[in-house]
C-alpha cells in the first residue's frame, strides 16, 4: 500500500508545473502553499482516468487524509467516475470532512447525481446541516447545480437563507446560489432580498454577483441595486 501511494505522489510531482503552482496557490489562501504541487486540472483528470479501473484507485481512495492539494483533487475526480450512486454517496461522506478549500469542493460533480435527484436531496439536507464549512458549501453547490430548473422549489431558497455561518466560503456560496437563482427564478428569489431574509454581507454580495451576471436583465439589475443595504 505504501508503494502505491508513493507511486501516485511521484507521478503527481512529475506533472507539476512550478509557474502554475505559483499562480494557483494564490487562489486558495486556506491551503498551505507547501501542499500545492502545481498540477493542471486537465493533466490530473487524465491521470484519474488512467487509474480509474485499477487497484491503484481502490487503495488510494482508502487513504485519508492526503498530503497534497492535488491528491485531494485526484480523489474528487475518482469519486466522480464511480457509477453506483450509493457508493458515490458513501465515498463523498468519507471525503468531504477532509476538503479544505473551495476549488476541491466545487469541482466534484458526479454524473450519477442527475439520475438520483430525489435521493440526493436527502443528502444535501444533511450536508447543509453539517458543522464542516466545505461540506455545507458542497450541499449548497449541489442545490445550485441541480435544483434551480425543472426540480426547483421555493423551499430550497429558504433552506439556503436559513444557514447561519461566519465562514467566508460558506456565505460566498450562499451569495452565488441566490445570484444564480435570480437569473433563473427571479420572481420568487427577489422576495428574499426584498424581505431582508439574508444577512447583510450575503445580501449585498448576492446583488453584486447578480449585477455582474449576463443572465439578469438590465431592468432587474437596476432594481436589485436599489435593494442594497
Amino acid at each position: 500500500m505504501t508503494d502505491i501511494h508513493y507511486y501516485i505522489e511521484q507521478k503527481l510531482k512529475e506533472m507539476a508545473d512550478p509557474e502554475y503552482k505559483e499562480f494557483h496557490q494564490k487562489l486558495m489562501p486556506t491551503v498551505n502553499p507547501e501542499k500545492v504541487l502545481g498540477v493542471r486540472v486537465p493533466d490530473l483528470r487524465k491521470f484519474a482516468k488512467e487509474i480509474n479501473k485499477t487497484d491503484l484507485k481502490v487503495v488510494f481512495l482508502k487513504k485519508l487524509p492526503h498530503k497534497y492539494y492535488e491528491e485531494n483533487n485526484l480523489h474528487a475526480f475518482l469519486i466522480e467516475m464511480v457509477k453506483d450512486y450509493n457508493t458515490v454517496i458513501k465515498e463523498l461522506n468519507r471525503f468531504l470532512p477532509f476538503v479544505d478549500n473551495w476549488a476541491t469542493c466545487d469541482m466534484m460533480s458526479p454524473k450519477i447525481f442527475k439520475k438520483h435527484k430525489k435521493e440526493l436531496l436527502e443528502e444535501i439536507e444533511k450536508w447543509i446541516n453539517s458543522d464542516e464549512a466545505y461540506t455545507i458549501r458542497y450541499g449548497i453547490k449541489c442545490l445550485m447545480q441541480y435544483y434551480l430548473d425543472d426540480e426547483f422549489d421555493v423551499s430550497f431558497l429558504q433552506m439556503v437563507a436559513d444557514i447561519k455561518s461566519d465562514e467566508y466560503y460558506v456565505n460566498m456560496m450562499r451569495a452565488w446560489y441566490f445570484a444564480t437563482a435570480l437569473s433563473k427564478q427571479y420572481e420568487v428569489s427577489v422576495k428574499f432580498l426584498e424581505n431582508r431574509s439574508l444577512d447583510k454581507w450575503t445580501h449585498n454580495k448576492t446583488i453584486s454577483k447578480a449585477v455582474e451576471s449576463h443572465c439578469v436583465t438590465p431592468e432587474n439589475k437596476e432594481y436589485l441595486k436599489a435593494l442594497k443595504y
